[in-house]
């Protein structure tokens, strides 16, 4: 696909043929840090929760990501191009891969820490990945499909102990030589890959390039983190997600500053405003359910030590929240917007007025309209769909395609336009309102969960004869996962109230625990179409008050 042209400059910068994101940024700022030019504060600052610390400046980071990438070239054989996917949770182990994954030129395919078996199977086979790296939790997950996924050759656990059948990554990447040359790679090049939910069938491989991931932000002066060397940002979202590569990798290491993080086995009110009151972080970066669960707390209890700017992102964020964030703590939430697909491409930027229940305005290098379904550009206050305009000239920050399925990478596409799917307005300002979901996805506490996953995970239990999935209100998380249920003759005498709490369980079991369904109502029968196919959306109208 065509990427914009080398005409277009930011100052005197080229779009370049070839670009690395470790050679070209994170080892320039080592030599600025070396020169005595850069703030003395770390480049990555990671804390357990229970007293452990890791600090890490630029040059020690690309020393031990060198190192690490010795690991994936020498010990596992890896070469540039082949895949690897990480399923750690915030653990430095995490970000030392994603540097070593660049250096080597190898595609790094992040996955939650959530994901079942049966998920892991799926991203093994579909992505042909040669090497797995994860941690105690998942490792047994892992052993339980290793024989069916055939294309994988080496499995990399951090741990303290050993597994048999495992290399110790620890181990390993201490034990090798700091001498690495980093790989000459094609700023169309891919860096990662994103397993993202669909409406029907399973997740697509979403392919992120060296040029959408990181040479992107550099073209951007105030792009939507707009921060310094000085800063030290705090993303809370989980590793699985786009967000996290985003905020606490590329956009982040671009301008130098530090990146902060905590381990967070869960996420409770009392550990984050502890951590904001007790470390220098500038800048909060969370989905709006993290910001719900914190206004619950009476804030003026709390003095943050340096906290400044504060974003939400992964769903709309209620207007009411904002203002309780706001009147209890003095600062604004700064809402963006995005996709898996195209990363932030609406955002709040400092200094712009804020109006509560907008997502900003187009980010810089993106040209987003509200078209209609002829690809036809809507003028301001008309209901939509949001788009991005991908031609003549493809956009940096868009993804290049979905792999293997060039049928879905077209749908994507309505005349010059990627469409997100999602319905929205945009005012005579410029700000996007966003309305909903133009399909079935459903977006709880930023997770992305399609229906025909849990539906899958339903009809496997003997007592579900149909189910369809939607999304229904939810005070604390915006939306959660609801399971309509039409019974089989055999249970149909059933204790429901105990089905429900088996049904559930059996989907926590089945795929990973954040699709389960949270509420559960069995119905004689569903609405359908005069070809037989469920009428979700009549469903999910009757949800949110709509019919």
């Amino acid at each position: 696909m065509k990427l914009l042209e080398a005409s277009v400059l930011r100052g005197e910068q080229e779009i370049p043929k070839y670009f690395n994101f470790a050679s070209d940024v994170l080892d320039k700022w080592t030599k600025i840090e070396k020169a005595g030019k850069r703030p003395s504060n770390s480049a990555f600052w990671w804390i357990s929760g229970k007293g452990e610390e890791v600090k890490w400046s630029f040059e020690e980071l690309g020393f031990l990501s060198r190192k690490v990438a010795n690991v994936l070239t020498k010990v596992c054989g890896l070469q540039k191009g082949d895949r690897i996917i990480v399923v750690l949770p915030r653990i430095p182990e995490w970000w030392l891969v994603n540097v070593a994954c660049m250096r080597a030129g190898i595609v790094l395919i992040p996955g939650t820490t959530q994901l079942s078996a049966k998920d892991i199977l799926y991203r093994l086979q579909a992505s042909k990945a040669k090497c797995i790296i994860t941690d105690d939790t998942v490792a047994p997950a892992v052993d339980s499909v290793a024989s069916e996924s055939q294309f994988l050759k080496t499995k990399l656990i951090v741990s303290k102990g050993s597994r048999e059948g495992w290399l110790n990554f620890s181990e390993l990447y201490k034990n090798q030589s700091a001498d690495h040359s980093c790989a000459k790679t094609r700023i169309e090049d891919s860096v990662n890959i994103f397993f993202t939910s669909g409406t029907t069938g399973s997740p697509k491989m979403t392919e992120h390039s060296q040029g959408s991931l990181g040479f992107r932000p550099l073209l951007s002066e105030r792009y939507w983190l707009d921060l310094t060397p000085s800063d030290v940002i705090w993303n809370t979202a989980d590793t699985g997600w786009i967000l996290t590569s985003l905020s606490s990798v590329f956009d982040a290491w671009v301008f130098g500053s530090c990146i902060f993080v905590h381990q967070l086995p869960q996420i409770e009110s009392a550990t984050i405003l502890n951590t904001l009151c007790r470390f220098p972080i500038d800048t909060l970066v969370g989905v709006p359910t993290l910001y719900r669960m914190l206004v619950q707390n009476d804030l003026s209890s709390y003095k943050f030590m340096n906290l400044k700017h504060c974003m939400s992102g992964g769903e709309p964020l209620n207007p009411e929240v904002m203002e309780k964030w706001k009147s209890q703590t003095g600062l604004d939430i700064h809402e963006v917007y995005g996709q898996t697909e195209t990363g932030i491409i609406c955002s709040v930027f400092k200094g712009m007025k804020i109006k509560p229940g907008s997502m900003g305005k187009a980010a810089p290098l993106f040209d987003v309209q509200v078209v209609d379904k002829n690809a036809n550009i809507l003028p301001p206050g008309q209901q939509g769909e949001i788009a991005v305009r991908s031609k003549p000239i493809r956009p940096l920050g868009l993804f290049s395609e979905y792999i293997d399925n060039p049928k879905k990478t077209a749908e994507s596409e309505r005349g010059d336009f990627y469409v997100t799917g999602d319905r929205g307005t945009m005012d005579k300002d410029g700000y996007f309102w966003f309305i909903g979901r133009d399909d079935d996805i459903i977006i709880s506490s930023g997770y992305r969960i399609g229906p025909f996953e849990v539906e899958s995970a339903l009809m496997e239990h003997p007592a579900v004869a149909e189910a369809a999935v939607v999304s229904s209100p939810d005070p604390l998380r915006g939306e959660v996962v609801k399971a309509f249920v039409v019974l089989s003759a055999t249970f149909s005498s059933s204790n429901r109230e105990h089905l429900a709490c088996e049904l559930q369980e059996h989907v926590k079991k089945t795929t990973a625990p954040y699709k389960y369904p949270r509420k559960v109502e069995f119905v004689q029968q569903m609405p359908k179409t005069i070809t037989g196919k469920i009428k979700r959306h009549e469903l999910r109208n009757k949800e949110w008050g709509r019919m």
